[in-house]
């Protein structure tokens, strides 16, 4: 028996597998009237299905030209798979085996196995590549193809409460089949916790939501009278706090299949765990099966009728590692530019257990969500203002560069960014950053920088609310300017907003440092050095300085000895060094500091640190003073 095979590509095959040639129109009617419920259909159905509406008749002609070629073609076979009349085209189905009569057949057979004939068939295109330009074609097998889905999609349900291994196998590679085709149907989520028991996942982002809800409506409640917090007619800033946030577009997420297993992940694994965040956030798009997915939605507007298309984000994903230690390299590009916009590096523990599995999906899925909600949100706002966007880029380059005049340098290209497009938080947040970065590198010599921080700490927090930037800043200034409380309330709500962003959690944990928290500024900022091994020096000065406050004077030096450019902690290496009673070490930086700010003043240095306890200030100042910051400066020679 001769059978037609259409899904991967048009062909016909004899007995013995091998392709036999038939005119490709043909083997398309063949396709057509397997799908028809009687077999038959009219010439004039087929004319239009193969050439388009045609108002001359030419269609006709092409139709009598090719049922000659079809029945010379079947003659020399020996097998006439179609009958032609004047009016109609039918089928001998009896004659001829198919793909498409497969899945048909297999809908009254048993679930598991009708599960199975879908699942590996439908990967492949149904009717690719075939040269054909009629739109009534198009839409014919457009309609198939959404037969075909609805099909799996029954199946899939069906089938969901499978019992054994092989059954439970079978509906997951379905499900994750089904979301590479049907990307915009949410009605299979639900299955799919169902099916990896994940009702805990939906449960965890229900609770970090519910969490950041009820600090946002707490918070402004008090805020509400802020001045700050009002637009230009006075009317409070003060919406419905319970909203949803705008959807986000989403990644493709693309892992080598060639990565084997590392750590208890393997590739197929470890893009299931992070598939599943994203369907208990509902907002999944997958394509290529297992290998990739893409998150969010499709700009429906054809191309060319809107500035606005589609854009897509790849996260590459893979596994290294060396002494017993594996690592999970990602990184977030975007497709358009070719630009990273996002990287991290994990630690994964031998044998992951489930728990970590579980932590480091949920680090994927916020981390990924929160910055590609940046990225767009940048986008639409900088949208048809090139030059504004640069200057922001440019700005934001120099943030990342500390010192005074890079600071400036920031702050000038940040405002310049604003003056065209009006009100964006995240410029406005790093504005912010920028005063009270540079108040920190000043030693405290200019209080009015903390008013600026705050200022514009609040102008980002009145731009966009549901965003952690503002709340961050305000938790910054307000931790320098030594109002503690505050300070952690505001960070705890930039920590909920974005509980995943190492910077944030490190901001946290200075502030829990000044307020006299130590012990719990140093889980923090562990915290975030686990998230972000390659760390800035920031993170390792506040970890440095917790130790310090904890009399760990040793482990203050090791973090310190670990920072690219240790001479931002010289003040602490020379109170650790003194305290460990080596006083050769301490005069050194002691002479280093007044080298690099020959004006320094250590009284009045203490007297802006904000620490909230006076046992703070006590043992750092006892530290400074066995290093000898009280003795005159030597000068320049003598280091």
């Amino acid at each position: 028996m001769f059978s037609l095979h259409t899904f991967g590509g048009l062909k016909l095959l004899d007995g013995d597998g091998r392709k036999v040639a038939f005119p490709e129109k043909g083997l398309l009617i063949l396709a057509y009237l397997m799908t028809e419920p009687t077999s038959r259909a009219p010439r004039s159905a087929i004319a239009q299905l193969l050439w388009g509406l045609d108002d001359n008749g030419s269609a006709q002609v092409n139709l009598r030209k090719l049922v000659s070629r079809i029945r010379s073609r079947q003659g020399e076979l020996g097998s006439s798979f179609l009958r032609f009349s004047e009016t109609t085209v039918e089928l001998e189905p009896h004659l001829l085996a198919s793909d498409i009569s497969a899945l048909d057949a297999a809908a009254d057979d048993q679930v598991f196995a009708r599960l199975q004939l879908l699942t590996k068939t439908l990967p492949a295109e149904f009717l690719p590549d075939v040269d054909c330009e009629s739109p009534v074609f198009f839409g014919w097998r457009a309609g198939q193809t959404r037969h075909h889905i609805r099909m799996l999609k029954e199946t899939i349900k069906a089938a969901a409460e499978a019992t054994t291994a092989d059954d439970s196998g079978l509906v997951r590679e379905a499900v994750f089949l089904f979301l590479s085709l049907d990307p915009q149907d949410r009605d299979i989520h639900p299955v799919l916790l169902q099916i990896f028991d994940a009702s805990g996942e939906a449960e965890h982002f229900r609770q970090l939501s519910g969490r950041r809800n009820a600090l946002l409506a707490a918070w402004w409640a008090r805020k509400s009278g802020s001045p700050h917090l009002r637009d230009e007619k006075g009317i409070s800033l003060l919406a419905d706090l319970a909203a949803v946030p705008q959807e986000i577009r989403m990644p493709f997420l693309v892992l080598s299949p060639a990565e084997g297993p590392a750590g208890g992940y393997d590739a197929s694994s470890l893009v299931e765990d992070v598939t599943i965040g994203f369907c208990a956030l509902n907002s999944l798009e997958a394509k290529e099966g297992r290998r990739a997915i893409q998150i969010g939605w499709r700009n429906a507007a054809p191309a060319g009728t809107s500035d606005r298309q589609e854009r897509s984000y790849a996260l590459e994903m893979r596994f290294s590692g060396h002494d017993n230690e594996t690592l999970l390299f990602s990184q977030l590009v975007d497709a358009a530019s070719d630009e990273i916009v996002w990287a991290d590096r994990l630690k994964i523990a031998p044998c992951a257990h489930g728990q970590q599995r579980q932590e480091i999906s949920r680090h994927l899925v916020l981390s990924l969500a929160g910055q590609i909600e940046r990225c767009e949100m940048t986008r639409s706002h900088f949208e048809g203002n090139p030059a504004g966007h640069q200057r922001y880029l440019a700005g934001r380059r120099y943030l990342d560069r500390l010192s005074v005049s890079n600071l400036q340098k920031a702050r000038t290209e940040l405002k310049a960014a604003l003056q065209s497009g009006g009100p964006f938080a995240p410029a406005l947040g790093s504005i912010a950053r920028t005063y009270s970065k540079q108040w920190l590198l000043t030693a405290g010599d200019d209080a009015a920088l903390l008013q600026e921080a705050e200022a514009y700490a609040l102008q980002a927090i009145a731009a966009r609310r549901d965003i952690a930037d503002g709340y961050r800043e305000l938790g910054v200034a307000k931790s320098f300017q030594g109002a503690n409380d505050e300070s952690i309330e505001a960070l705890e709500l930039a920590d909920a907003l974005n509980p995943n962003h190492a910077g944030i959690i490190a901001d946290h944990a200075e502030a829990l440092v000044y307020a006299s928290k130590p012990d719990l500024g140093l889980q923090k900022i562990e915290h975030a050095l686990a998230l972000n091994p390659l760390s800035p020096d920031s993170y390792l000065w506040i970890a440095s300085a917790a130790s310090y406050m904890l009399g760990s004077f040793d482990a203050a030096l090791g973090y310190i000895a670990r920072m690219a450019d240790t001479s931002l902690a010289d003040r602490i290496s020379a109170a650790s060094w003194a305290m460990l009673g080596d006083e050769e070490r301490a005069g050194f930086f002691v002479r280093r500091v007044h080298q690099a700010n020959p004006g320094f003043d250590v009284d009045k240095w203490l007297s802006v640190i904000p620490f909230k306890e006076q046992w703070q200030h006590e043992i750092y100042r006892d530290g400074l003073r066995r290093a000898g910051f009280w003795k005159s400066a030597p000068n320049s020679g003598e280091a």
